[in-house]
Formats: C-alpha cells, sequence, structure tokens
C-alpha cells in the first residue's frame, strides 16, 4: 500500500474518521506526495457506529486497521449495557468484574489508578514470603541445586516441589482471565496494573487499551542447568498473554518492567532473571492488531509462536499486524516469529545501550515477515546487520526502512554480517489490512507524541461525577 501524508491522531483514536481517500501528487518536482481525506456523508447507524470508535471505552476497531480487522473486525465490549460496564479500582474489584455473567455477555471494564495484583480481598500488600509454602527459601534451594553438589541434572526432589507449589500460589493470585467480547480500558492518563498475569486465553473479540502493564515479576525462577552450554534462570507470567484466542485489539498502552526491573544479580554465575515476556501472542492465536502502544525497559520482549513443534495448533494461524508502537531500550524479540503471517510497519526501534542490546526481528520456523518502512534509532557501534537474527529458514520482506536516518535494506545487511547464514528475500504475501501508513521518516515523531498509555482523550459523561453513568461496581 502506498504510503499518504503523515497525519497526527486527533483525540480518542490514531486518526479522523473518514470514509475515502483521494490521493494526488504536487506538480513540483521533488515534492512529497499529499492526501486528501474526503469523508462521505454516513446514515445515522453508521454515524453512531465512527461515533463510538472514537470514545475510548466503547470503541471498536477500523475496519481496514491491521489483522485483527478481518473476518468481521474486533468490538471488544462496545454493545455492553448499562449493567455490564464496570469502573474498578482495586484488584479484588478487577477480578469480580472480569467474572461477571455469562462468558458471552459483552462487557466494558474500566480500571482507575493504580491496581496492585499483589493484594489480598482486603486490600493488604503482598510479598513473595506469602506465597512461599511447604519449606521454599532461595538460599535453601541454591544450595540443593548448586551445579557443583547437585550436578547437571533438571531439579528434582523436595526443594523443587515446594518452589513449584509456591509458583502455583502466585500464579493464582495475580492471573486475570479475560473473557470473549471484553473490552479492558484505562481512565485517563494514569491507569494502572502492577504484577498482573492477564490471559486473553481461548476467547475473541477483546480489546485492551490504555493501560499501563507494570512488574509482572516471578518470585520463584526456575534453574534449569541444561539451557544453554551454563544453564539457565526461566521465570513465568508475561505482562499480556495472546494465547488461543482470536480478533484481539490491543492499543495505546505501555508495557513494561518499570519499578522492578532486572538487577545485576547472579547466581550459578547466570543473571537471575525475574521477568519473561511483555507481550505473548501464541497457541494457535489468530487476527491480532497491536497497534500505538510503548514496550520499554525489558530484554525478551515479544513473542509470536511459542515453539517449533506447535505446527499443528499454529499453521495458517498468527496472523499479527503491528504499527505505530515504540520499542525502547529492549534486547530481544520485537517480535521473534513462528510460522505467522505478521505485519510489522511504521515502527520506532530505540536501543540506547549496545551492550543490552541483541536484535530486533527474530526470524523463525515457517514464518513469514514482512518489515517495511520502520524506524531504528541504534549505536553506533551497533551495525544495521545485527537487526534481523535468522533461527530457522524462513522467508521475509523488507523494504523502505532507516537505521539512523538512512535507508537500510535489513535482509542485505544482515547477510553482509552472516555470510554463513544468509537470508531469503521474499514472504510471499502482501498485507492489504493497513488503516494508515506513514512516511519512514515521520514515525519517530508520530509515535513519540502518541503512543503508549496516557495518550487517548477521556471524557466522562456529563453531570455523572467521576464514576460515570456507567460506572458501577462489580
Amino acid at each position: 500500500m502506498r504510503p499518504f501524508r503523515s497525519r497526527a491522531p486527533q483525540p480518542g483514536g490514531p486518526q479522523a474518521p473518514r470514509a475515502r481517500r483521494v490521493r494526488t501528487a504536487s506538480a513540483a518536482a521533488g515534492c512529497a506526495a499529499l492526501a486528501l481525506a474526503v469523508t462521505a456523508p454516513l446514515s445515522a447507524p453508521a454515524a453512531a457506529a465512527e461515533s463510538h470508535r472514537y470514545s475510548v471505552d466503547r470503541a471498536v476497531l477500523g475496519a481496514n486497521d491491521g489483522w485483527a480487522a478481518a473476518e468481521g473486525g474486533t468490538t471488544g465490549g462496545s454493545a455492553a449495557d448499562r449493567r455490564h460496564v464496570f469502573t474498578v479500582d482495586s484488584w479484588a474489584e478487577l477480578r469480580a468484574a472480569v467474572a461477571h455473567g455469562d462468558a458471552d455477555t459483552p462487557r466494558i471494564i474500566r480500571i482507575k489508578g493504580t491496581i496492585d495484583a499483589h493484594t489480598d480481598a482486603a486490600g493488604n500488600a503482598l510479598a513473595c514470603d506469602d506465597y512461599a509454602t511447604d519449606g521454599y527459601t532461595l538460599p535453601g534451594y541454591l544450595a540443593a541445586y548448586d551445579p557443583d553438589v547437585w550436578g547437571s541434572a533438571d531439579p528434582s526432589g523436595p526443594m523443587e516441589d515446594a518452589r513449584v507449589a509456591s509458583a502455583r500460589r502466585q500464579a493464582a493470585q495475580i492471573r486475570l482471565d479475560v473473557g470473549s467480547n471484553t473490552t479492558l480500558v484505562g481512565v485517563g492518563r494514569d491507569a494502572r496494573l502492577l504484577g498482573a498475569n492477564v490471559q486473553i486465553r481461548g476467547v475473541e473479540n477483546v480489546i485492551v487499551r490504555n493501560l499501563t502493564f507494570e512488574d509482572t515479576f516471578d518470585c520463584f525462577p526456575q534453574w534449569d542447568p541444561t539451557d544453554g552450554a551454563d544453564g539457565a534462570w526461566n521465570s513465568e507470567y508475561d505482562n499480556l498473554v495472546v494465547y488461543g484466542s482470536r480478533h484481539v485489539w490491543v492499543d495505546h498502552n505501555t508495557l513494561t518492567d518499570g519499578r522492578g526491573a532486572d538487577d545485576d544479580t547472579r547466581h550459578f554465575g547466570q543473571p537471575y532473571q525475574r521477568h519473561d515476556g511483555l507481550l505473548d501472542i501464541v497457541r494457535g492465536a489468530d487476527l491480532v492488531t497491536v497497534s500505538w502502544n510503548v514496550f520499554t525497559d525489558h530484554d525478551k520482549t515479544l513473542l509470536i509462536g511459542n515453539s517449533d513443534g506447535a505446527g499443528a495448533t499454529d499453521r495458517g494461524k498468527l496472523r499479527v499486524t503491528l504499527h505505530h508502537n515504540k520499542f525502547r531500550d529492549i534486547g530481544e524479540r520485537a517480535p521473534r516469529v513462528r510460522f505467522g503471517q505478521v505485519d510489522t510497519y511504521n515502527n520506532h526501534y530505540v536501543a540506547r545501550d549496545a551492550d543490552a542490546y541483541a536484535y530486533t526481528f527474530g526470524i523463525g520456523f515457517e514464518s513469514q515477515l514482512y518489515a517495511e518502512k520502520n524506524y531504528f534509532s541504534l549505536p553506533r557501534s551497533v551495525p544495521a546487520g545485527t537487526v534481523l537474527k535468522k533461527w530457522s529458514e524462513a522467508p521475509l520482506t523488507a523494504g523502505d526502512n532507516l537505521v539512523n536516518g538512512r535507508k537500510v535494506d535489513l535482509i542485505a545487511a544482515h547477510n553482509a554480517l552472516n555470510p554463513d547464514t544468509p537470508l531469503r528475500s521474499g514472504a510471499g504475501w502482501t498485507p492489504e489490512l493497513r488503516d494508515r501508513v506513514d512516511a519512514t521518516w515521520a514515525v519517530p515523531g508520530l509515535v513519540f507524541l502518541w503512543a503508549g498509555a496516557g495518550k487517548l482523550a477521556w471524557h466522562e459523561p456529563r453531570g455523572t461525577g467521576a464514576r460515570g453513568a456507567e460506572g458501577q461496581r462489580p
């Protein structure tokens, strides 16, 4: 699709509504192409639908906005009646709201302020020691499975059993399962979920907007002596997981380690990582649009397809669009792809620490990545050939990408840097569902202004107070 004139998103949505576009070229040589948006008259029902699209809590995905717009589109809980619109400001209320009603009832759940998943029903703060059971302690675990004592076998026995039991208690506390036909949306500029593991699992038609997901940490990482040459610590709990679900729109959120970023702690000579991914799209998930988000301060960030052996569930699925997102100070996986037809365009990738940066796009088993018009801001010591990393033989398309302001053929750069493991050009498909495509040079400014939580205009219904006309407690 040809780019048209860059245009800042309007309050309440990425761009003002329009029915059709007319493109015209300037007669002056060297001038950029212009685009004029012309809005045709709408019928009353269509006008109402357009109005809802730009009301934050009743928004629906645009008709051409990425893979989640295919096959009927994504509307979330926009059709919820007043009895199924909730405003919550505690973890207990949030869990009650997602469980309210039957599985298919449309619902809107509005989150106000900061909600910490590590709080009990009375609002008391919980710590890792509150989940530990059956005698688990970290010093005890380290003593039991020190490679000099235990060797290279997988951990087993009482202390590993205690770790597993403790981990289950944490998982039961922090997991939030979102049902079908749900909109989960932050109110205003400061809605935040701390430590939560939000699961969109085996459902359809979900929208997540205007939330900061922060510091989903694992109290009980597992030591795996067989992971790599020297072993590794593995943690659980992504901030947000799309697992076997269809029609999901993740928009204008911020996902970060934030307050709990992993430090330099090492055990058994390896980094003691307490964070897994920020966003995983796995196990047959399909028709997902991820737009105008900020992913920041994290290592292994975004996984699409989690196993080379998952062809029975993943082949022909994992169709995902990523556009107008900012990835800042992330180490890798932005995304790492298996199987899926993934469209990544108009994203801004910012790496400031050369030592912490590994790669951006991971080319995995049977993937068909289409990477176009993305902007990369990299340290000068990092060669452009590191943007792509080949994990398996798979074709991709990469065009009109800029690295530090210069147009770079990312595939050619990779192949020059890695002549023994070249990548093949030509993903074998062309994206069609693109609501807007901006010139690559404009991406950093647009994403800076509009991506992330707190960037949508929020208007409470007039005369209803802070909770709003539809903001009942669950």
